[in-house]
């Protein structure tokens, strides 16, 4: 918990330039919009977006949010578990505090707006994500939930995850605002499972909406699967993340353009609008 003034915002440039190391030693540059996905995509080159998962490092500060938009920032989650110096909104683990965003997070949705970052309103709470709605000219993605109707079947895991899932009826506002929701696989025991978890919210917001959301690192292996290591999400599974999870979409009866849209090409279209300069109107 960082509890200094100014202390959020240096971890948050020491990653930046660690991240800068990283990304030169190997050789990948970062995607800055949808054009440089395709670029890559048509030369066959590894990029990566650069993303936060909580705006902590801002304390009011918007320039802040500019300097990381220039050194690449493109995907920002508002809010995280822990609450920020300068509160932002409220995190729907935590107690009720302003009902939804304050003026800061809806300040740093606007120029989100304006710079061209995707707003990310995983961890917000119902009203903050209405209000990041509201506020936001552009589409946003809630990028790792779940239903609460489908919440598996280990109930200590169940009881757990139930304040980080998603109702019907809140999925459908996101998407009825041209958002997209990605799907946890932690409440999945099975690669099935998760193709069930996805059918189940596309039911609710349309194929158009809905996006693999795994909140896991692609790291060296694990057995241990919530909140680590995306290629070790379920037991016995020789091939990657990816691999597995189109074969069960596929063995779940999903076409080959629905396989496409939940595997990114939701993601990429709501990327591509996000990351466009300026002000512009939900379609």
């Amino acid at each position: 918990k960082l509890n200094e003034k100014g202390e959020a915002y240096d971890r948050f440039s020491i990653c930046l330039d660690e991240m800068d190391v990283l990304l030169k030693n190997n050789g990948i540059s970062r995607a800055l919009n949808g054009s440089d996905l395709k670029a890559a995509h048509k030369k066959h080159q590894p990029v990566v977006i650069q993303a936060v998962e909580g705006g902590h490092f801002i304390e009011d500060k918007l320039e802040r949010l500019e300097m990381a938009y220039n050194r690449g920032l493109r995907h920002l989650g508002l809010l995280h578990d822990n609450p920020s110096l300068v509160p932002l909104g409220d995190i729907y683990t935590e107690p009720v505090r302003y009902n939804g965003l304050t003026e800061s997070g809806m300040n740093v949705i606007k120029e989100c707006n304006r710079l061209g970052i995707l707003v990310d309103l995983a961890h917000c709470s119902d009203q903050a994500i209405n209000d990041g709605i509201k506020v936001s000219g552009k589409p946003i993605i809630i990028s790792h939930t779940g239903l609460n109707t489908r919440p598996g079947g280990n109930e200590k895991m169940a009881k757990m995850m139930m304040p980080r899932l998603i109702s019907k009826e809140q999925a459908k506002i996101v998407a009825d605002a041209g958002g997209v929701i990605g799907v946890w696989t932690h409440l999945a025991d099975s690669p099935q499972e998760y193709a069930e978890n996805i059918r189940a919210m596309a039911d609710v917001t349309g194929i158009d909406h809905v996006c693999i959301g795994t909140d896991t690192k692609i790291a060296p292996a694990s057995n241990d699967q919530f909140g680590t290591r995306t290629n070790q999400s379920w037991e016995h599974v020789s091939k990657g993340f990816f691999y597995t999870v189109v074969k069960a979409l596929l063995d779940a009866r999903f076409t080959e353009d629905d396989i496409v849209k939940i595997g990114g090409g939701n993601y990429c279209r709501i990327f591509d609008t996000g990351t466009a300069a300026g002000i512009s109107v939900r379609k």
